[in-house]
């Protein structure tokens, strides 16, 4: 069994559960040899690389893929998924996050992850939060990821559930090797940390109904305005 990881700090708990869990060393060894940011995992996902991945949200929808119930949810702000304002500019590492900020109608340059999280401490006058902003509009939670699957689909969907029963405390001496790496303090990530959840229930799974219904209309208004174009030129 492959897994695809994340390396960013909001899925430091699940990965930390993996670690200490009894699987077989080989999986987790998996883990560390598939880690990259959501747009690789994403497509390493889609060519079969990995058995299952935490997915972008927007690409988690498709009929060859299997989502669990579990994800990276923001309550409402998350402060790592930013934009600031001014020329559209969409970050790569990203799927979700830059139709998001097209949905909510917000120009400028989309940023995701720890990069993210360590502009906006050091300056949140200058970014928009893009879960915050989803909240204030529609009052739902926003799910950027979810754990899908397409093999061992027992094996994953029992791996999920456990995680969501447990309390996962992040040790000060992982936190302290995280805040070196990232530029980012062990205050700053444990407060961080406390603005995900990880389980998608029945607000979670409206949330996410209708940010894909505002993307297909997203995605039908730019296919009404190619065609004007086209037939216009």
């Amino acid at each position: 069994m492959i897994f695809g990881k994340i390396d960013y700090i909001n899925l430091l708990p699940f990965h930390l559960f993996l670690k200490k869990s009894s699987l077989q060393s080989s999986f987790k060894q998996s883990c560390e040899r598939n880690k990259s940011v959501p747009s690789a995992i994403n497509h390493k996902f889609k060519k079969r690389r990995v058995d299952a991945a935490f997915i972008s949200s927007i690409e988690s929808r498709k009929s060859t893929i299997t989502p669990l119930s579990l994800g990276i949810v923001a309550r409402k702000n998350v402060k790592s998924v930013l934009v600031k304002r001014g020329e559209p500019h969409t970050d790569p590492a990203s799927a979700t996050s830059n139709v998001l900020a097209r949905v909510l109608g917000i120009d400028g340059e989309v940023f995701i992850g720890d990069r993210a999280l360590r502009l906006y401490l050091e300056d949140p006058s200058s970014y928009v939060d893009l879960a915050q902003e989803w909240h204030n509009r529609f009052g739902l939670p926003f799910v950027f990821a979810r754990l899908c699957v397409t093999k061992h689909h027992s094996f994953f969907k029992k791996l999920s559930h456990q995680f969501k029963k447990q309390r996962i405390k992040i040790p000060y001496y992982i936190a302290q090797n995280y805040a070196q790496e990232r530029g980012i303090s062990t205050h700053d990530i444990q407060e961080y940390l406390t603005l995900i959840t990880y389980s998608i229930k029945a607000k979670e799974k409206k949330g996410l109904k209708l940010f894909f219904k505002k993307a297909d209309q997203l995605k039908k208004r730019s296919e009404k305005k190619a065609q004007k174009e086209m037939y216009v030129s």
